[in-house]
């Protein structure tokens, strides 16, 4: 049989029917059997089909057949035109946006899903029972928003997973030789909840709209059922904003992090610094060329410089102890202080 990029399946009673030839559509819609038309590939077919018998609007098709970076929707006359956005798939840290193009018409369903995300399972559920399409094209078209928003929870519980082994990474690798990758990581998921965000704010726009009830196209009895999407998507973006509070703090807690950690370094480098100055200044001392300075020729002179060295050293180091600069005595508790008289 021909290949037309077309599948479309036919309710004839309690029947139904699947074929992808043309001229069985066009009776089909003729006699306006209720029906879904999946759109496979871009085809001369497919484009006669919604140019000359479906009369869509020239923008329609371009829409359909074009990618498109955000969700929208139009009421025509004939038809209500809704584009939305699906999770493909999670690689990485990088979130796959899916588009699904919805047209719903009076006794017909035209769907473009271009990667099947939600249309095979849907299409076999129907061959395996048409209930679904006997309840009308409006029923068949809330399955297929419903089960394209299903697919964000799966992805949603990943991110918590990966956001709360990224906090756990910042404060061990934050400041370290493997910190630079815990960056790129908490840029990539800023990105990653970014465009969700871009995204779910225009579609929570149009499942809004599709709850009220502002399309003659959406029979009063299945407006409660949109209403449930809608809830789940709400849902759903708030949590996705929550991940974005929680992304942010942990860009700002592994900024923190690796300062602290310099500053020990910066500490560290300062007290040997501090060390070695007054040990620089007494060889220095003693290197010079002067015939007249009694401790070059003191038989222990050399002993009594080192000497001198390591009781300085060792002053300092015990200095910097007690002020708390090193050791544990930031650790220790605070002692009580003692009442005055007055009390």
């Amino acid at each position: 049989m021909y290949d037309t990029g077309v599948l479309a399946r036919i309710l004839d009673g309690a029947k139904l029917t699947t074929t992808t030839s043309f001229k069985e559509i066009t009776e089909a819609l003729a006699a306006k059997k209720q029906m879904w038309i999946d759109l496979e590939r871009h085809s001369p077919d497919a484009d006669k089909l919604l140019a000359d018998v479906l009369k869509f609007h020239p923008l329609t098709i371009e829409d359909v057949w074009g990618p498109r970076g955000q969700p929208k929707i139009d009421d025509f006359d004939e038809y209500l035109y809704v584009i939305l956005h699906g999770v493909g798939s999670k690689k990485r840290d990088k979130l796959e946006l899916v588009e699904i193009d919805v047209v719903i018409g009076e006794n017909w369903l035209v769907t473009h899903d271009r990667d099947g995300l939600v249309s095979d399972d849907i299409g076999t559920e129907l061959d395996h029972s048409p209930r679904l399409l006997q309840k009308g094209v409006a029923w068949l078209a809330h399955a297929i928003i419903d089960r394209a928003v299903d697919r964000y929870l799966p992805v949603i519980d990943q991110l918590d997973k990966e956001i709360e082994q990224l906090e756990n990474d910042v404060l061990a690798k934050a400041g370290t030789a493997r910190g630079a990758r815990v960056l790129k990581r908490i840029l990539g998921f800023k990105r990653t909840l970014q465009d969700l965000r871009r995204m779910s704010i225009h579609q929570r726009e149009i499942l809004l709209r599709l709850s009220r009830g502002d399309f003659g196209e959406i029979p009063p009895e299945a407006i409660p059922f949109y209403r449930d999407v809608y809830d789940h998507f709400l849902r759903i973006n708030d949590i996705a904003e929550g991940y974005r509070d929680l992304v942010t703090s942990a860009l700002d807690a592994y900024l923190s992090v690796q300062s602290n950690r310099m500053n020990e370094v910066m500490k560290t480098l300062t007290l040997m610094s501090t060390v070695m100055l007054p040990l620089t200044f007494i060889a220095g001392v003693y290197g010079m060329n002067f015939d007249f300075m009694p401790e070059l020729h003191h038989k222990w002179g050399y002993a009594g410089a080192l000497g001198l060295m390591a009781m300085t050293a060792i002053g300092i180091l015990f200095w910097f102890r007690h002020k708390g600069y090193i050791g544990g005595r930031d650790n220790r508790p605070d002692r009580p202080s003692k009442p005055s008289k007055k009390d």
